[in-house]
């Protein structure tokens, strides 16, 4: 006899299982759920340990720098002694996909929540505060402070410009902390190539980096598909090419060199630099002794020694060469990036 499942009391039944069956779902993916968070609060065999706790740009003798490590603390700003960069690190409560920090002035490029996501620049005071935030139109990829601390730049990713086809798009910004004054875009800025005033629709900057006296900078301008380092005047709003080949440059504490990333020949496509070493007086390069390909900025931990990012287990580790072409590589920082000398 076949059952009737026409009438209320059967309607009711089968209701009422179908909610049974739909809330032991949700159960289910709850747990899942929470056990997947729970994983990512809890330390992986073989990473560091990060520990909440008071994070300054006052600090010294210190390396700041984004951790990677996984757990609570994963993307905040941590700190570890310059003498001993092991052990446990400590966590600030900010997190940051790009920071730079110096003389007491920070900046971290964040994600922004809501129901559209997106990314901004946030100035930091000495103790991690946020004092101002820019809204900024794409994925963060570069910061640096000027040792002054009066000057801030980041650049970004962007898509939608017509010009760019299939290749990629910034936006470099430069925010004086003294006059409250942002220029907003570098290509408003006019550039010298050559002698001559280059006008071009595919100008994108990014990697700047500053120098003592807060108006002359260095940076990449790509065009035309090739790369060149551009020295720039902020009170002028000029940028001038001075060699071909140069991205990412980072200014040495003395002024007097530019680390740089650089293509090189024979390289694979996806990953085709190599660090190395300007001298701006005689114009001499070095390749440093890191055989792989660096996709960073890198920073000059003193006088003669870098700091770089590459990819690691976690996400990224920090490593260190000698500038002067010698030595080996050594990895100083398991996961982390986006390092600051606060010195």
């Amino acid at each position: 006899m076949t059952p009737d499942i026409s009438g209320p009391r059967a309607r009711l039944l089968i209701l009422g299982l179908a909610t049974a069956v739909l809330a032991a779902v949700a159960v289910v993916a709850t747990v899942r759920a929470a056990d997947r968070a729970g994983e990512r609060d809890r330390a992986r065999p073989g990473e560091p340990v990060a520990r909440a706790g008071v994070v300054t740009l006052r600090q010294q003798g210190r390396l700041l720098f984004r951790n990677l490590a996984w757990g609570p603390q994963r993307d905040h700003i941590s700190s570890l002694p310059l003498t001993t960069m092991a052990g446990p690190r400590t966590a600030a409560p900010r997190n940051c996909l790009r920071f730079h920090a110096a003389a007491g002035t920070g900046i971290c490029l964040r994600a922004t929540g809501g129901v559209v996501p997106g990314h901004e620049a946030v100035l930091l005071d000495a103790r991690l505060r946020p004092v101002r935030t820019f809204p900024v139109p794409g994925m963060p990829t570069r910061a640096r402070v000027s040792p002054s601390g009066r000057l801030v730049a980041w650049t970004v990713f962007v898509s939608g410009d017509s010009y760019a086809g299939g290749a990629f798009s910034t936006r470099t910004a430069i925010y004086d902390t003294r006059t409250g004054t942002l220029r907003s875009d570098l290509e408003s800025f006019t550039v010298v190539k050559d002698g001559q005033r280059h006008r071009a629709a595919d100008h994108n900057f990014w990697g700047v980096t500053f120098a003592a006296g807060d108006n002359r900078f260095y940076a990449t301008l790509a065009t035309g598909g090739r790369t060149y380092l551009v020295e720039g005047d902020l009170a002028r709003r000029t940028l001038r090419t001075l060699r071909e080949n140069v991205e990412c440059p980072s200014l040495s504490p003395d002024g007097t060199r530019v680390a740089f990333k650089k293509r090189v020949p024979g390289a694979f496509a996806d990953a085709p630099w190599r660090l190395h070493i300007l001298d701006l007086r005689t114009g001499r390069e070095t390749a440093l002794a890191e055989r792989r390909s660096v996709d960073d900025q890198a920073l000059w931990l003193n006088g003669h020694t870098l700091l770089y990012a590459l990819p690691g287990d976690f996400g990224a580790d920090l490593w260190s060469i000698p500038a002067d072409g010698g030595g080996a590589p050594r990895m100083i920082v398991k996961s982390g990036t986006s390092p600051a000398v606060i010195a």
